[in-house]
């Protein structure tokens, strides 16, 4: 569809007050780690189970005396992601735990060979268990800031008033034109014009906005832009838009994507959505504040040098 809404945040729930942009990078290249419970790798999972944790976390496999359990292969299926989306369920196990016995096999050759005792070795751990770490502080971040009283603030004061907000239901017919080509804006401007000349005579709306408009989209739901805010649409289209009347039908207007006939459906104002149906988003966004501003405290409470720049100050001298 030839999108007439104007750039607005997609968010339905908007943060309070604007972060700072480096811990919005940083949580958004984590995609909220709200990670899954961090179970034994592979070196920890070769180690004696007590009988409790082998009944809940049983062995499915072993290799070279390895075991591999099931923690194993959630672990996996989270690494793996959305590669194994389309298996069914027996395969994608048989994959999973193909992958795992892929995983130790290495690990043990890579073993052998002391790889563990290089510096690259050393030095990639560390970032991947400082990774780890902060992955486990954002979880506990999530768990703790999404409350049933927190989630019924949000919902009260961001939500419910977009209940107030005036919607009206429109279809139109675009043909397209360049704004500095004046040729072009008088061709459709006049293609605009047969087409409604057409309407007035007794032909469907929805009909003629198939077989004429230029938006492609259209063509398939008669021209159909469903329910809409003012402030969702360009100034020109809606401000014809909401001065019409359900059934009425507009003259040619004239947008930057060209020429447009529109045609009212309904008005209404906007229905606020129930709690339950908003909640998993409410929740998503809570989480995300909550993790946004803990980075941020971090960040502003901590000493934090940049030694790559000319105008850094050079560090300390080792005592």
């Amino acid at each position: 569809m030839i999108s007439l809404r104007r750039s607005i945040p997609a968010a339905v729930v908007r943060a309070d007050e604007r972060p700072r942009r480096s811990a919005i990078a940083t949580i958004a290249a984590l995609a909220i780690i709200v990670l899954p419970a961090m179970m034994a790798c592979s070196e920890q999972s070769s180690a004696p189970k007590s009988s409790s944790s082998s009944t809940s976390d049983p062995v499915v496999a072993r290799v070279n005396g390895m075991d591999i359990r099931e923690s194993d292969l959630t672990m996996a299926e989270d690494d793996l992601g959305a590669e194994l989306q389309q298996l069914p369920p027996d395969k994608r196990r048989e994959q999973l735990i193909s992958y795992v016995t892929d995983v130790m096999l290495a690990a043990q050759a890579a073993e052998a060979r002391k790889l563990q005792d290089t510096d690259a070795f050393k030095q990639r751990e560390a970032f991947l268990r400082r990774k780890l770490l902060m992955g486990l502080l954002l979880q506990d971040q999530a768990r703790s800031g999404v409350k049933e009283e927190a989630l019924r603030k949000v919902y009260d004061e961001q939500i419910k008033p977009m209940g107030a907000a005036e919607e009206v239901r429109a279809r139109h017919i675009l043909f397209r034109a360049d704004p500095k080509d004046e040729k072009a804006q008088a061709d459709a401007q006049a293609r605009a014009q047969a087409a409604l000349e057409r309407i007035k005579k007794g032909d469907d709306f929805a009909t003629v906005a198939s077989e004429l408009t230029e938006d492609p989209s259209g063509k398939e739901n008669g021209g159909d832009l469903d329910y809409f805010t003012k402030d969702q649409m360009v100034p020109e289209f809606a401000n014809i838009a909401f001065q019409m009347h359900p059934g009425q039908v507009s003259n040619p207007i004239r947008t930057n994507f060209g020429w447009h006939i529109i045609k009212l459906e309904d008005r209404r104002n906007r229905p606020v959505p129930e709690f339950d149906k908003v909640r998993p988003q409410i929740e998503t966004f809570l989480v995300r504040r909550g993790q946004t501003e803990l980075i941020g405290q971090l960040r502003e409470k901590a000493k934090i040098e940049r030694l790559d720049q000319k105008d850094a100050p050079a560090p300390a001298a080792k005592k």
